[in-house]
């Protein structure tokens, strides 16, 4: 079994959850990595008539066989998470990377204090930068210092990196979206980290060369919360004409909506360089796909993924058509695994 990473190509909210949880289901990984920022990033996964929207567990919770961990890349709030074991009933199968650094009280009034973030940027408040510099000066603690973290504290390093030799299958899953990256994104508008491929990969412990595929998640009417740039935004309005109102999972603010970058995408396209894409929310573009699965696409929607495919140069091989897991079009398994 393969290593795959998946990761947003917009502003966040691409429905990463809802990819790596059917990935978690069709491909049924030995070990799945949360990568990433922290707590700030909540990924909504609706399965079997539930929905869970996930702040530190990796979505791939939905299956019951794989190893569920937190990378050592990743910032852990230990009430957010110890909360999430206790509601998803995990707590036989989690591991957190004892190096992982820890946000405290004191990072949470920090940001909530700054100006600049709070008015600014509008961070969403979760502690992140403070914590983030804490780590950088070698003062935060790890998890390996919380006492009610000691059960589930793991090498995960030496796990997943395992698990890729004994070929279980590994999947990475990353948060927040190409266009936040704090090297790469809109800048100051930004996370206080880089969210591509290679630093999921890094947060996870593993190697370049362990990374068999990168599936790169857009969505077909991206959304952002928060302030920065937005090139191709649409009034509000426009937004309500067409259906597409939405708020933040953690923050609960509404989120701008914009039509299709395509240079945005393209970047992420360069910088991450995946070898399939993951086109969600086709049903906003053309309401008669919606909860379709079968690769007939409606004409409407089936130009709009020829247009993405043309324009990015790479294979839309998973498409979302509604709010569930198992919603998807996949035409990779469609087509034998083959282009």
């Amino acid at each position: 079994m393969s290593c795959v990473i998946v990761v947003g190509g917009q502003w966040g909210d691409e429905a990463k959850g809802k990819i790596s949880s059917y990935l978690a289901l069709r491909d049924d990984p030995g070990v799945a990595v949360r990568a990433g920022l922290g707590p700030g990033a909540g990924h909504t996964v609706v399965h079997c008539g539930r929905t869970l929207r996930l702040r530190q567990v990796p979505s791939a919770v939905v299956n019951p066989r794989t190893r569920l961990l937190l990378g050592a890349g990743v910032l852990v709030r230990p009430e957010v998470l110890l909360r999430e074991i206790k509601e998803t009933g995990v707590a036989d199968r989690v591991g957190v990377d004892y190096r992982a650094s820890v946000i405290d009280p004191e990072h949470l009034a920090a940001e909530q204090a700054d100006a600049g973030l709070r008015e600014k940027v509008r961070s969403t408040g979760s502690g992140h930068g403070p914590a983030l510099a804490a780590r950088a000066m070698r003062s935060a603690r790890r998890a390996e210092d919380v006492p009610e973290l000691a059960p589930y504290l793991a090498d995960v390093a030496a796990e997943v990196n395992r698990a890729v030799d004994a070929g279980d299958g590994v999947q990475v899953e990353g948060t927040n979206g190409f266009g936040l990256s704090v090297l790469y994104g809109s800048y100051p508008y930004a996370v206080g980290k880089d969210s591509t491929a290679s630093t999921a990969a890094a947060d996870a412990g593993l190697g370049p060369l362990a990374v068999d595929e990168v599936v790169l998640v857009f969505r077909a009417f991206p959304t952002r919360v928060g302030a920065g740039p937005f090139p191709t935004e649409m009034p509000e309005e426009e937004a309500e004409r067409r259906g597409i109102v939405e708020f933040g999972t953690v923050t609960g603010r509404r989120r701008r909506t914009g039509t299709f970058d395509l240079d945005l995408a393209r970047e992420a396209v360069r910088i991450n360089r995946p070898s399939r894409i993951a086109l969600t929310f086709l049903d906003q573009v053309d309401p008669a796909a919606f909860g379709a699965r079968s690769d007939r696409l409606p004409k409407e929607a089936d130009s709009f993924v020829r247009l993405i495919e043309r324009n990015l140069g790479r294979p839309v091989d998973l498409i979302g058509t509604g709010p569930g897991s198992d919603d998807i079009i996949d035409r990779w398994t469609v087509r034998g695994g083959t282009r």
